[in-house]
């Protein structure tokens, strides 16, 4: 099992900046993928962006793609989430993910450990 640990959510302006953090624990493989998942208010949860710990492929949906940055540090087990022009619709609990395959799924149900969330709120 792996535990995850977000942190870097907070309250920021319309066209503002955060830079989420993600730090694993536990049973990680170094083979496998991280995903950044996110869930506003009345709406199901859904894929932001995903990155394999090996390669540093990465995925992203279309609704950050060009705004938001996945990295991470494999040294250190942490995944970042760097969001740039952000928009009240970002408004959501900010989720991290992990899995033992080497591949960025979107849908959550291929993601075995969650960590508790971070709320990111967007203001107009």
């Amino acid at each position: 099992q792996v535990q995850l640990v977000e942190s870097g959510g907070g309250l920021v302006q319309a066209g503002g900046s955060l830079r989420l953090s993600c730090a694993a624990s536990g049973r990680i493989f170094s083979s496998g993928a991280m995903g950044w998942f996110r869930q506003a208010p009345g709406k199901e949860r859904e894929f932001a962006a995903g990155i394999t710990w090996s390669s540093g492929a990465t995925n992203y949906a279309d609704s950050v793609k060009g705004r938001f940055t996945i990295s991470r540090d494999n040294a250190k087990n942490t995944v970042f989430l760097q969001m740039n022009s952000l928009k009240p619709e970002d408004t959501a609990v900010y989720y991290c993910a992990a899995r033992g395959g080497a591949y960025v799924y979107t849908r959550e149900q291929m993601y075995d450990d969650w960590g508790q969330g971070t709320q990111v709120t967007v203001s107009s």
